[in-house]
């Protein structure tokens, strides 16, 4: 934004109100005539101000939604305007550090000295500026490089229930990644993860080239929604440098809770599930400024908590159709132990045929071929009541599962490139078209899938 259009969206910072009541988290200020989103101090009757955000209004009052609790509070305390243009500082140095929303420090180190300015809220590449998503980018994934190929600038959801291993499969994708800068965004999380993530997770080697945005489950909804802009914010910043970037926000539907709090207490009313209109006009929002511009890219992954395992809940309904594919995590395949627990058939990049080649695009189609029609007729097998020789495809699946399960099973601590998940599905296939001539030479019954190699 350029300094003429900055001044446009200032106001004087001497108006002042008073507070006229509080509901909840809510505090009503009369003859505080600021704009929406502009930042505001409540004085407390003990200890420092109240930092607030005006969310409203309801008839002469003005609606704040504070950064804190309401704890000094009371009826008549001056309310004062800082600023209606809000800012980050950004710049390299943020690398290796952990921030909270408002782009502070908090890991115990000396603050960045940081120069350069970005916006909170910028608008997304134009849609006509945006290059073509034709390159593809290794998370380090085997399953997901292989089957559900990511290229740079595309935007992906990870939908599970909890427990699944949505923050595992991140902390895989973060330290085995190509991209030049990771930006993680942790939303509404307990507070006992940050280190487990950091530590176990993320290790030192990621850590150095990632920048971590946390808001944890305790912090006011105000908080858990900045922490998400602050770290798209941040990634902006990395892009327009001409960087790859890795944007990994953990979880889309506390950032979707957090605003669901601040509508209903601005007096919204609820509509799907008790979700707020502004809930669905907010979400497109934030995931529309990932993506590719002409100088980077932001390849973003959004963790999306399905509640009650429903695929069809609001939310994930909703994000659904923002993003460009959706990686569901099954429940079953992780009580058997198979990590990632991607369920491939359930699953989808809609840019994969844009980033892979013929061949593995070949290979890609025929596993999936064979584990739909192994899963089809799972419960014939597992009682022992199918017959061999009854449907090639399942004759076929049924003896390559152990090798398919070994290609998409991976340890946390194996890293796999996106050349080494093309390969394999290369050598799965030459696997296939063996057993498919050692068939067809035994018997007239064996006949060859409709996808063959």
């Amino acid at each position: 934004m350029q300094l003429a259009e900055q001044l446009t969206t200032l106001m004087p910072t001497a108006l002042t109100g008073t507070v006229a009541r509080t509901v909840g988290m809510t505090v009503s200020a009369a003859g505080f005539p600021a704009p929406v989103g502009a930042m505001a101090e409540v004085e407390c009757q003990t200890g420092p101000p109240l930092a607030a955000e005006v969310i409203g209004f309801q008839d002469d009052l003005t609606l704040l939604y504070p950064f804190r609790e309401l704890s000094g509070v009371r009826h008549g305390n001056r309310v004062r305007l800082v600023r209606t243009a809000r800012w980050l500082r950004v710049g390299e140095e943020l690398l290796g550090r952990v921030l909270d929303a408002a782009g502070n420090a908090v890991d115990g180190k000396p603050q960045p000295a940081l120069v350069q300015r970005t916006s909170f809220y910028n608008n997304p590449p134009h849609p006509c500026r945006r290059p073509r998503i034709d390159v593809p980018l290794s998370t380090g994934i085997r399953a997901i490089d292989g089957l559900l190929t990511c290229g740079k600038g595309q935007r992906i959801g990870i939908f599970a229930g909890s427990g699944v291993g949505k923050s595992v499969a991140l902390g895989m994708a973060a330290r085995y990644t190509a991209a030049d800068v990771i930006v993680i965004a942790l939303i509404g999380e307990r507070g006992r993860e940050l280190n487990e993530f950091i530590e176990r997770d993320l290790g030192a080697a990621g850590l150095a080239k990632s920048v971590v945005v946390v808001a944890t489950s305790n912090e006011p909804a105000l908080v858990r929604l900045q922490a998400a802009v602050t770290a798209t914010a941040i990634a902006e910043y990395f892009r327009d440098q001409g960087k790859d970037v890795l944007l990994m926000m953990d979880s889309l539907t506390r950032f979707a809770m957090a605003q669901r709090e601040i509508g209903l207490a601005a007096g919204e009313p609820p509509t799907t599930r008790g979700y707020p209109p502004s809930v669905f006009a907010l979400l497109p929002k934030l995931v529309e400024r990932a993506g590719r511009s002409p100088k980077g890219s932001i390849t973003a992954f959004y963790t999306v908590l399905v509640e009650a395992d429903d695929p069809n809940e609001p939310i994930s309904d909703a994000v659904r159709g923002l993003l460009d594919g959706h990686i569901w995590l099954s429940r079953k395949l992780a009580a058997k132990g198979h990590y990632p627990a991607v369920d491939v058939l359930g699953s989808l990049s809609r840019l994969m045929p844009e980033v892979t080649s013929e061949e593995h695009r070949r290979g890609a189609l025929l596993l999936r071929e064979l584990l739909s029609a192994y899963r089809d007729h799972e419960d014939l097998i597992s009682i022992g009541a199918y017959r061999k020789g009854s449907n090639s495809a399942v004759d076929l699946a049924v003896d390559l599962q152990d090798a398919i399960n070994a290609y998409l099973r991976q340890r946390v601590d194996e890293p796999a490139t996106l050349e080494q998940a093309s390969s394999g599905l290369v050598q799965l296939t030459q696997l296939a078209s063996q057993r498919l001539a050692a068939a067809k030479a035994q018997g007239p019954r064996a006949a060859q899938p409709s996808n063959p190699s």
